[in-house]
């Protein structure tokens, strides 16, 4: 199952996507999309190409994630992480198609509201602090907060006379300015719609992050163990078949 709804009205967007994956008679859904991503933004007009713009952007899933097979320990949550953007800056707009908004004024705060996962320092909290024994002196912190600029590109194309195909891509770009602002965070989403008739349509997602401040566990020896840690990018591709119809 999924599912994806893309709404675009007065400069606000909602995007949203979640699939499950069951293989085999006796075994469990596998959560394969999960995604809530919400984006704001006010201008006005300054030349013929440029706006004067806010930004906000929020990000969250919507249920737990694992590491599958294993569901004991959950990986994410509702709001863990959340991502909470605000910038402003100036937008260009040469055409119906292209927009990029540059923000050299951006705020971007990342919210772990689980404290299991704040404490092992999850998604670039600050991790608690232990004692000799591994007992918890101090909790893992809920929020991280960085200032640093921002950019995001949106492209959206339709192509053929019946618009059977239609194509956005989103790019977002943040640096922060305070610590190693060279090590860029990067989201990469790219959206192809197939119009198969009037109801059926087909999507291909694919996904790329990089985030500096993410750390991922991984086998440094090829020993087949997880021995370390550290910033991996990450891809995801999803297509799906599914019903349309547009209101």
């Amino acid at each position: 199952l999924n599912f994806f709804l893309i709404l675009q009205k007065f400069n606000n967007m909602l995007d949203l996507g979640y699939g499950l994956l069951k293989q085999g008679k006796n075994a469990d859904f596998i959560k394969t999309d999960d995604k809530l991503d919400f984006t704001s933004k006010y201008g006005r007009k300054a030349s013929k190409y440029w706006y004067y713009a806010a930004l906000v952007n929020f990000k969250t899933q919507m249920t737990a994630g694992y590491n599958y097979p294993n569901k004991t320990n959950k990986i994410s949550d509702l709001l863990a992480p959340a991502y909470v953007l605000t910038a402003i800056g100036a937008d260009f707009k040469p055409s119906d198609k292209l927009t990029a908004f540059i923000a050299p004024a951006t705020s971007k705060v990342t919210i772990v509201n689980n404290d299991s996962l704040a404490n092992i320092g999850a998604f670039g909290v600050t991790a608690a602090t232990l004692d000799d024994a591994g007992k918890i002196i101090a909790p893992g912190k809920n929020l991280r907060s960085e200032v640093g600029g921002y950019m995001r590109v949106v492209y959206q194309q339709t192509l053929f006379k019946d618009k059977s195909v239609s194509i956005t891509s989103k790019l977002d770009l943040f640096s922060n300015y305070q610590e190693n602002p060279q090590n860029i965070d990067v989201s990469w989403e790219t959206i192809i719609g197939l119009k198969v008739n009037k109801f059926i349509t087909t999507t291909i997602t694919a996904h790329l992050i990089y985030d500096d401040d993410v750390a991922i566990a991984v086998d440094r020896t090829g020993e087949g163990n997880l021995d370390g840690s550290g910033p991996r990018t990450q891809f995801k591709e999803v297509i799906a078949v599914g019903l349309s119809y547009k209101f």
